[in-house]
């Protein structure tokens, strides 16, 4: 239960304040006659125009508005008990003077409204006061925490109130009558908790209204329930602190255009990501030319859920499950999902059931992997408003913290959950890959609840008797793709134009789905609004889209922390990638089983985790059989990925994939007729397939023509010869390909090369 929720229970209603005020001094809950004394009842005014009221006013007291927020709160010591037993003497301890007579914040009219009006004393009038009646001298210059609202006050006295027995309530009610009587216009047995906390706020501020409360309990022996007031106020200081930290952290962030310094809000850039509530999808099949089925994975058609939606209180009432799995592909929008999940909490929008959200992205913890550093430490140092957290609120029931763990892929150790030591003990010191295994197994803080994110991973990362939620985060929906650019172009006519654009051609459109290509689409596209205008007419070159996206993630997002690659090591492993994409491509497959995969000669961990260009996930071809297989992130990177095994076989070592060699084996300077063999053996290999299977393979290979291209792909060339201007050869061969019509049905696939080269058709 979050310390802002309402107060489990109130006490039973009695008598309204007119009632109790009408009474006449007479008893309403049937005290002892010993106990009469302890009672004034102060006479009922007559109506406003009988004249002077004979009530005393010589003694009453009033009380100043309460201070407004202030922006600084001196920070309290790190030692927990000495940082407790000050704090608490602070908030507690109040200076008490003896009244000479009774005093009442209000008056009342004759309709029983209660009118703050101010007195005049008269000495003439004085009526002698209860001797055990104190007056609360407040501090006016006292710091008030921002965090001490009027909301949280209510809600904190309501909530420690509601805890007190019938019996232990009704004597908290007296105690507070005899020693304040000033607040009350009636004694307040007749009033319910809701009433009487409502009173205490109207004639008090928010730090006296806490102080007499905790004095009021110390008095009648509730020094439990003094502690609970005082550990609700601390979790209140500290959330509001850890909002303003996280609010700095997560607040603003670049949406692409931040290389140019600008820095936008969450709200401004966020779009609608498509979370899909079951797992194993595997990748998008969309294509433009094929049309693939379903890989057997996962045959049920999950539910779409919004970030609101994760480790939501009626998600937790329902699965009754501590631990959630996302995964999703490089560039899918995780880390995205997850500041929109934590400012929403900051700002209150949603999450409120937890009471400290604390993000521990794994590349904040790399720091601490060769320390002997306990999991309490770690939220310590990257968080130091939460050192005055005691040890009971990671472990209260009450005191609900969600852990969320962005980027587990990044995590390098090895995961054993078998012969890892135990550890139960947030507190105790040891090396990080303990916290985590132990995190991970159910041990530790087992009252919270974690969040994790993560690319597909190639071997389990959490005990398969650890019961969690694993979702699949699946980039963008079709709506989704024009509400990104809209966000992304603060000009809509900009705007407007790149969704033109981008409908325009098909296979980008449909490739759209992933947020880092639609970023790169972007980026693009403002570079030539800022050189040219809006005029400008965008590029129509599928392959310079994919070259960026190719580069983006083999370098700027592979996995923070996987073993660097050589350039020669780089080289080689797209190329064993392309001939197995090309090998496929042949036989109409578009996924390997973990078996098949081994011939490949790239590791599983390389191609699915650290480069992002594959995926892996669970098959069921049969009921009762499962299997893990491997594919290409989307079936066009695959296509890609063969055409650029063509093209670099060609241009590194001479060879042409579709003839045994060429003729010249020795030849390393290309001349444009020697690689247009090459090129007119692709063709010629495509068109003989009515299904299509190597059309978008053969707009690929021919988009590696341009010059922009060959520039693009330099680091993964080793031969020095400038490449020949194959532009005109290559056109003059698309065109003769289709004046021969020797494959009408493959022609408009040729016109789509022609395009591809910036030929008008």
């Amino acid at each position: 239960m979050d310390d802002s929720d309402l107060m489990d229970r109130v006490t039973p209603s009695g008598s309204s304040l007119g009632d109790a005020a009408s009474a006449a001094g007479q008893s309403a809950y049937g005290e002892d006659e010993e106990d009469d004394g302890l009672y004034y009842i102060p006479e009922r005014r007559p109506s406003l125009d009988l004249g002077t009221s004979p009530m005393d006013t010589s003694q009453w007291h009033y009380v100043d508005q309460a201070n407004s927020p202030v922006l600084s709160y001196s920070s309290m010591s790190s030692e927990k008990s000495e940082k407790m037993e000050k704090l608490d003497e602070s908030l507690t301890s109040i200076q008490l003077v003896r009244a000479d007579s009774y005093s009442s914040c209000y008056t009342l009219d004759s309709d029983d409204c209660e009118n703050r009006i101010p007195k005049v004393r008269n000495k003439e009038d004085t009526v002698p006061e209860s001797p055990d009646a104190l007056v609360l001298l407040h501090d006016p210059n006292e710091i008030r925490h921002p965090s001490l609202t009027v909301d949280f006050t209510f809600k904190a006295i309501s909530k420690t109130l509601g805890k007190l027995s019938e019996g232990e309530m009704h004597y908290f009610k007296r105690i507070l009558w005899k020693r304040f009587p000033q607040s009350f216009n009636t004694p307040p047995q007749g009033m319910d908790l809701v009433d009487l906390v409502d009173r205490l706020l109207e004639c008090y501020n928010l730090e006296v209204s806490l102080k007499l409360t905790k004095h009021v309990l110390e008095e009648i022996g509730k020094k439990k329930m003094v502690d609970y007031l005082q550990a609700l106020r601390i979790r209140n200081e500290v959330r509001y602190d850890l909002r303003q930290s996280l609010k700095r952290i997560y607040g603003e962030m670049g949406d692409d255009s931040s290389k140019q310094g600008e820095m936008r809000s969450i709200d401004d850039v966020f779009t609608n990501l498509n979370i899909k509530s079951t797992s194993d999808n595997g990748p998008i099949l969309e294509h433009e030319v094929l049309k693939i089925d379903k890989l057997d994975s996962n045959r049920k058609e999950g539910k779409q859920l919004s970030v609101q939606d994760l480790m939501s209180k009626e998600w937790l009432d329902k699965t009754n499950l501590r631990f959630l799995l996302i995964t999703g592909g490089a560039g899918s929008g995780k880390s995205m999902a997850i500041k929109k999940l934590i400012l929403d909490w900051v700002e209150e929008k949603s999450h409120q059931h937890v009471s400290f959200l604390v993000p521990l992205p794994f590349r904040e913890l790399k720091k601490f992997e060769d320390k002997k550093i306990s999991l309490l430490d770690i939220v310590n140092e990257l968080y130091p408003e939460t050192k005055q957290l005691r040890d009971e609120d990671y472990r209260s029931d009450e005191c609900l913290i969600l852990f969320v763990f962005d980027g587990l892929d990044e995590f390098c150790e090895k995961l054993d959950f078998q012969n890892t030591e135990l550890l139960g003990d947030h507190a105790e010191p040891t090396s990080l890959n303990i916290i985590m295994v132990n995190l991970l197994r159910g041990r530790l803080l087992f009252r919270d609840i974690f969040m994790l994110t993560s690319r597909p991973l190639v071997r389990r990362c959490i005990p398969w008797d650890t019961h969690y939620d694993e979702l699949d985060l699946r980039g963008f929906l079709e709506s989704d793709k024009d509400e990104y650019f809209k966000k992304r172009f603060k000009n809509q006519d900009h705007a407007d134009q790149v969704i033109a654009y981008t409908k325009s051609l098909k296979t980008l459109r449909i490739m759209c789905y992933l947020p880092l290509f639609c970023s790169l689409v972007a980026d693009e596209c403002e570079n030539i609004f800022r050189a040219k205008g809006l005029q400008a007419e965008l590029p129509k070159s599928l392959t310079y889209m994919y070259t960026k996206l190719l580069l983006a993630l083999t370098r700027q997002y592979r996995v923070d922390g996987a073993p660097p690659l050589s350039p020669e090591e780089e080289r080689d492993c797209l190329m064993k990638l392309g001939k197995t994409a090309l090998t496929m491509l042949e036989k109409g497959q578009f996924k390997l089983t973990r078996c098949e995969w081994k011939e490949v000669g790239v590791s599983d961990d390389e191609a699915v985790v650290n480069s992002g260009l594959c995926t892996q996930y669970v098959t069921k071809p049969f009921i009762l059989f499962q299997e893990r297989v491997i594919s290409f992130i989307h079936p066009t990177m695959q296509e890609y990925l063969a055409a650029l095994y063509v093209f670099l076989s060609f241009r590194n070592h001479g060879k042409n994939i579709f003839e045994q060699q060429l003729k010249d084996r020795f030849s390393r300077m290309f001349k444009g007729h020697k690689a247009m063999e090459m090129y007119k053996s692709a063709v010629d290999k495509s068109l003989t397939y009515d299904d299509g299977k190597l059309d978008m393979f053969l707009r690929f290979l021919f988009g590696m023509v341009l010059h922009v291209n060959v520039d693009l792909l330099k680091p993964f060339c080793t031969n020095s010869s400038k490449w020949p201007n194959m532009v005109d050869d290559a056109a003059t061969l698309i065109k003769k390909r289709i004046k021969e019509n020797q494959y009408p049905g493959r022609n408009e696939n040729l016109r789509r090369c022609l395009e591809e080269l910036g030929v008008s058709t």
